[in-house]
């Protein structure tokens, strides 16, 4: 350690076998390595710890060296714990052979042969597009003949039908020289990047000079060229006209998730967008995973921008690039498309994982829950309990148990409460949870691995009395709290019970709520049945003139038939009418 300098750097760890197993970068290598080892770590980083056995590094001039050089080791030495950016599919990109009369097309392998590769595009029909108006416009040649210029002076090729039908400009015969081949290459070239305004100023000035000489078939054909390249930015999305040559990243943090989007904008259109998910592999921070993000997609998409626009600072410097966090303004509007792009691919991903394999899902999201809670076993199944009573009359409680993150109602169980008066909610959660549990354990039925209270520390203590102290049971206990309006806040876990830092838009929270709205429906649905049971068999419906409607109001504003009997005949009078409140008054006297 002590030879390390204070200087920005890569560092590598490597483990007793001599491989390297994770690669990173620093603005000070010194600091940085030794936080490893100075401070106390957690989950997957200590692991990690435990398993080096040697240090190397390497000292570079500035921390956008250190960036791109982490990138490039990662990528060749794919370190175990490292994360990588890698798509699960091949997406296709656009080449321009590297020939003498280049050939454009689609691909989905790139060749280290020189040709240039512009891409990759998400979408295959937006690819195709581009592919045919280029095609359109400039009669590029298809065919995969290697033509050269001295054997296309020989005369030894041959058109074809893509000539005839106006799809090739016929190089191969020497019906387009190849320096006026080569300018129509540039052109496409400038055309896929996006840099359009340039390339119409210039066909527009060629249009005007033709007309002007009175050759108005050759302006004709230059004019076709621009309406097809100006309706194709027409259908760019238009961002403002002000902004140039822009990068813009945006993220979505989902936990164990890591969501980056990137948009090209160029002449105030976004030309291209592409997202990618990340899966943490140690606690890497947004701004960690964000930064290798920017160094690798603007590597992968060959940009040349001086300007990232970004929804953070990233803590390490990107050398001559700028970097833009806006607040307001079109900018702004651009981060804010661009998150929208992000969220909408994680909710395209997460549907199609549902329906191709729900059980995988669902199992990648317990494995989730079980990482944020630190629990021993996979939470398989989980109970919950709620309770519900009306001013303390009609007390009841419910569970609900759900296996493998999806309900399973024959489960389910409602307990009318037998030993507590009044509303006590802790001496209800009492009960229900030691009579349910004793009785598993009676009839030595497995228990679940998660227990869930609708309710904060308190219920959470008393579930833990029951079980640890009483039952002699070790089952993880968690809490649900929600807000004033009765939405699920936020989950606690452990004891003293701490926040779990699990956001509301996170896949565990979405499963928690969902838990948490099914048992209190399910709580809700039987006290009512005992409220109108009790309803039914009480004083009120011997007296005769007296009905059920009549009876809830009664019922509902006094709370009790005790209380009916010794209200006043105002009092009756007041809630339903002065002719019923005789009936009533008369029949308890």
């Amino acid at each position: 350690m002590k030879t390390i300098p204070n200087k920005p750097g890569v560092y590598r760890y490597y483990d007793k076998d001599g491989n390297i197993i994770y690669v990173g970068k620093a603005k000070n290598l010194k600091r940085r390595v030794s936080s490893y080892f100075n401070k106390e770590q957690t989950g997957k980083t200590r692991v990690l710890v435990s398993r080096i056995a040697d240090i190397k590094f390497i000292v570079v001039e500035s921390e956008s060296e250190a960036l791109l050089l982490e990138n490039n080791l990662i990528k060749q030495f794919k370190p175990r714990y490292n994360i990588m950016l890698k798509d699960d599919k091949t997406y296709p990109w656009i080449c321009i052979k590297n020939e003498p009369y280049p050939r454009v097309f689609l691909t989905r392998k790139k060749v280290n042969d020189g040709s240039e590769y512009y891409g990759p595009y998400p979408s295959v029909r937006t690819a195709h597009l581009l592919l045919d108006l280029l095609q359109s416009a400039y009669q590029i040649r298809s065919c995969k003949t290697t033509l050269l210029p001295a054997h296309v002076e020989k005369g030894k090729y041959r058109i074809c039908l893509e000539y005839h039908i106006h799809k090739c400009s016929g190089p191969c015969e020497g019906h387009v020289s190849l320096e006026d081949y080569r300018n129509m290459i540039a052109e496409v070239r400038e055309v896929i990047r996006g840099n359009l305004q340039g390339v119409l100023r210039e066909l527009k000035e060629a249009m005007m000079d033709h007309a002007s000489r009175m050759e108005f078939e050759e302006a004709q054909v230059i004019k076709e060229k621009y309406d097809l390249l100006e309706n194709y930015r027409s259908r760019s999305t238009v961002v403002s006209s002000t902004i140039h040559n822009v990068d813009v990243f945006s993220f979505v943090d989902a936990t164990t998730l890591f969501y980056v989007n990137y948009m090209k904008v160029a002449e105030g259109a976004v030309v291209q967008s592409h997202t990618v998910e990340i899966k943490r592999k140690l606690e890497e921070s947004p701004e960690e995973l964000l930064s290798l993000a920017v160094t690798e997609l603007r590597q992968q998409f060959d940009s040349s921008s001086r300007e990232i626009v970004l929804p953070m600072k990233l803590d390490f410097d990107l050398g001559e690039v700028t970097v833009t966090v806006p607040q307001r303004g079109d900018k702004m509007k651009l981060l804010e498309l661009s998150r929208r792009n992000a969220m909408q691919y994680r909710m395209d991903l997460e549907k199609q994982r549902t329906l191709v394999d729900p059980e995988r899902h669902q199992k990648r999201v317990l494995n989730q829950l079980k990482d944020a809670l630190h629990l021993p076993v996979l939470p398989e199944v989980i109970e919950c309990f709620d309770n519900s009573n009306f001013q303390g009359d009609y007390p009841v409680a419910a569970m609900v148990q759900f296996v493998n993150g999806k309900p399973n109602k024959s489960a389910y169980r409602h307990f009318n409460i037998k030993t507590v008066v009044g509303a006590d909610d802790y001496a209800t959660m009492k009960e229900v949870v030691r009579r349910r549990y004793s009785r598993l354990l009676e009839e030595e039925k497995p228990l679940p691995d998660l227990i869930v209270t609708d309710g904060g520390k308190g219920q959470m203590e008393v579930v833990r009395q029951v079980l640890q102290d009483e039952l002699h049971v070790d089952i993880a206990i968690a809490g649900l709290v929600k807000d004033d309006r009765h939405r699920t806040r936020e989950m606690l876990f452990g004891f003293p019970p701490k926040e779990v830092g699990i956001k509301p838009d996170s896949e565990i929270f979405r499963l928690m709520t969902q838990i948490q709205d099914e048992v209190h429906r399910f709580a809700i649905t039987h006290h009512r049945k005992q409220f109108e049971k009790g309803f039914i068999h009480s004083e009120l419906a011997d007296i005769k003139g007296i009905g059920k409607a009549t009876a809830e109001k009664l019922l509902l504003e006094l709370k009790s038939v005790k209380a009916i009997k010794e209200a006043s005949l105002e009092r009756l009078a007041s809630l339903i009418g002065p002719a019923k409140a005789k009936i009533v008054f008369d029949h308890f006297r």
